[in-house]
């Protein structure tokens, strides 16, 4: 299935997205053996990709990844600090998404990608999450994630071209009790599959609502100096089955 964008006309995501294929770390400063991290030139997405990749009528609301937008307060280009005190102070879409901030993560530019183990400060590269510890079967059930870039630097979503469920069932592992982890997408590429990455740029204020328990994501600041605050808000627990 990989990503559903949701997006009206192929101007509103032709101009913030880029494609790219994958690649494998190894023995690099800064990130996991065998993380795998944006690996070719960027190059601007086409209408046919756009669309392959693009939302309709029928696709569910627990895996579209939606862009938003919400007005940011000024602040200082210097004041980190004031930019996690603003995070704790918002309503994320006006009523929109819960209320309960999840987190803040403070990146500096120049990263390839930006989530780190915290027990090695090692980037881990294209991952999912796992806040529900859903099986294979139900992955796509999982709760959705808001992030709003804060600034004061630009930063990137970055999302594979295939989801981790598609990724399970080509390597075998989509037992009904099987949880499907970051290390499924490492051997993916590690066994010669193809795997592409999307890029989305965000500037401050803007944000993505996306199913991170069920694409492989990352974020970004390649290419910006500044240093950027992302902070993170989990959806609303998903419903019964």
């Amino acid at each position: 299935m990989g990503p559903r964008l949701v997006f009206d006309t192929f101007d509103d995501i032709r101009d913030r997205c880029e494609i790219a294929p994958v690649r494998q770390t190894g023995n690099e400063p800064g990130h996991d053996d065998r993380a795998i991290v944006p690996g070719g030139k960027w190059k601007a997405i086409t209408y046919d990709e756009a669309e392959q990749h693009r939302a309709d009528d029928s696709t569910p609301d627990s895996i579209r990844v939606e862009l938003v937008s919400q007005p940011l307060p000024d602040l200082d280009p210097d004041d980190l600090a004031g930019r996690l005190e603003t995070a704790a102070r918002l309503d994320p879409l006006n009523g929109r998404w819960p209320t309960k901030l999840l987190g803040c993560t403070a990146s500096p530019g120049n990263r390839a990608t930006t989530t780190e183990d915290s027990t090695t400060s090692r980037r881990i590269g294209l991952h999912v999450d796992n806040f529900d510890r859903l099986p294979y079967p139900r992955r796509h059930h999982g709760r959705r994630r808001l992030c709003l870039n804060l600034g004061p630097g630009t930063r990137y979503l970055l999302i594979g071209d295939h989801d981790i469920q598609q990724i399970c069932r080509t390597l075998r592992a989509d037992s009904d009790r099987h949880y499907p982890h970051t290390e499924h997408i490492r051997q993916y590429v590690a066994d010669g599959h193809p795997l592409c990455c999307l890029r989305i740029r965000l500037e401050p204020g803007d944000g993505y609502i996306a199913p991170t328990e069920l694409l492989p994501h990352d974020g970004s600041t390649i290419g910006v100096d500044q240093p950027s605050v992302a902070a993170f808000w989990l959806g609303r627990p998903p419903s019964a089955p």
